[in-house]
């Protein structure tokens, strides 16, 4: 299937942390045609950059084929991460930042270049809570899942399991 022939998706994403590292959420709207879905999670202990990394790979994970993506993020460690190719280098570089330092979520990362691999995905930054009814909508999400009652672990973040 060429890339004109493929299903346009826009996802729309948001990750938020009650103190960082504390309690965290992340959220994504899937809309393609007249078909919207809304899907959220809570985490007991994580970071917002780890909420907003899975927001973006749980959208990714729901699509069933190779699609058209346009991503949107209030997140610009995200968005610059794939467009400006920081993570291909990270990942390159056996996940090492250019000063030599671990660069940090590459178990998130990995899983992102792979999705990114799978899609033709295009990063679009919006501003955070700037009026953009999806963004709007993500953000009440990933907050209410963040102060969820029945949290999940960050089995990563709380090294219990490896990176």
């Amino acid at each position: 299937m060429s890339n004109l022939e493929l299903k346009e998706v826009e996802i729309f994403t948001d990750g938020a942390c009650t103190g960082n590292p504390g309690p965290g959420g992340f959220a994504a709207i899937l809309k393609s045609g007249e078909k919207t879905i809304e899907m959220s999670a809570g985490y007991r202990r994580t970071t917002n950059n780890r909420m907003e990394l899975l927001a973006v790979i749980s959208g990714l994970q729901k699509l069933k084929f190779r699609c058209k993506v346009t991503l949107f993020t209030d997140s610009k460690y995200v968005a610059n991460g794939i467009e400006l190719g920081w993570a291909k280098k990270w990942r390159a570089n056996n996940w090492r930042k250019g000063t030599g330092e671990p660069a940090l979520n590459s178990d998130l990362w990995g899983a992102l270049l792979d999705l990114c691999a799978e899609h033709d995905v295009r990063f679009v930054w919006v501003k955070g809570h700037d009026g953009h009814p999806e963004n709007e909508r993500c953000d009440e999400l990933s907050v209410a899942a963040a102060h969820g009652r029945e949290l999940l672990q960050d089995e990563v973040y709380e090294g219990l399991r490896k990176r």
